[in-house]
């Protein structure tokens, strides 16, 4: 499922051909995907500007001229498509209408932006602007990891007493928002801490290092496009790059690229999810 760094990079691939452009038609091709759309959501979308497009944790929102705010989810297989629109040096045209194309948007300034997900596990919900912050799926969330609100103070806070491993405590989306499995693992080798470690047994000096490593993490991250590892296109179809520059993730049995380990990258099952690490490093 896209990460944080995969959702920023298709919000800033959509920015150019949607922010301050009308939404010339909006096709609705079913009624829902993981549950359903809401009501007239096409007739809604229909004919509106999309005055501000956003990221809140793994969700893209665009604020529209009538009041109302799209949220978009990209789900496991997602992803949103910009043809007929100059990106870079070349013209995309419009492909052929696919099977999974389920949510078209056709811009008044002649580009279209085709949401296709084979699998289905997206989502897309209409609610108001001005109350979208308390919108079920938004109200739970944590600090972004970019923003002012996370830093050392509320991270060492969120820890003390947390008998959970590190790993699953970054992933807490209560606790910093948009987290995902890959740059939780990659972010504990920076910071050389071993992911099966308690939470609340880290000392703050080593909990208040892992803020820069976090953001230092996705911040490159973001800078190559993402990681593409199935499913995962950029607005224009490109693949992302990071999964070239992984540390410990998927690289089971290669060895450690700290210089002078002698270790080996692991990996162990936490909450059904994969943990790559260095046991020689990560401590």
């Amino acid at each position: 499922m896209p990460e944080l760094p995969e959702v920023e990079t298709v919000r800033r691939g959509l920015e150019p051909a949607m922010t301050g452009v009308v939404i010339a038609q909006a096709d609705v091709n079913r009624p829902d995907l993981r549950w359903p759309f809401p009501r007239d959501m096409a007739a809604r979308l229909t004919g509106q500007r999309i005055e501000r497009l956003r990221r809140r944790s793994k969700y893209i929102l665009a604020d529209l001229s009538s009041g109302e705010t799209l949220l978009i989810h990209l789900g496991m297989s997602g992803r949103m498509m910009v043809s007929g629109d100059p990106l870079g040096q070349f013209v995309h045209t419009h492909p052929a209408p696919e099977k999974h194309d389920h949510v078209v948007f056709h811009m008044q300034n002649g580009t279209r932006i085709t949401f296709n997900d084979p699998r289905r596990f997206g989502a897309m919900d209409l609610m108001q602007t001005a109350t979208a912050a308390k919108h079920k799926l938004l109200a739970v969330l944590g600090p972004e990891p970019l923003g002012n609100d996370f830093h050392e103070d509320h991270l060492i806070a969120a820890f003390k007493g947390k008998m959970t491993p590190i790993k699953s405590a970054l992933l807490d989306q209560r606790i910093v928002a948009g987290l995902g499995n890959i740059y939780v693992c990659e972010a504990l080798y920076r910071a050389k801490i071993r992911p099966t470690r308690k939470a609340g047994r880290i000392s703050a000096t080593r909990v208040a290092t892992l803020v820069p490593i976090i953001r230092e993490v996705l911040t490159d991250a973001i800078k190559a496009g993402g990681s593409s590892l199935r499913d995962f296109r950029q607005a224009d179809g490109e693949l992302g790059y990071f999964q070239h520059s992984f540390d410990v993730y998927g690289r089971e049995g290669a060895p450690c690229k700290t210089p002078d380990c002698p270790g080996v990258i692991g990996r162990i099952v936490q909450s059904g999810r994969s943990s790559f690490f260095c046991a020689q490093c990560q401590r």
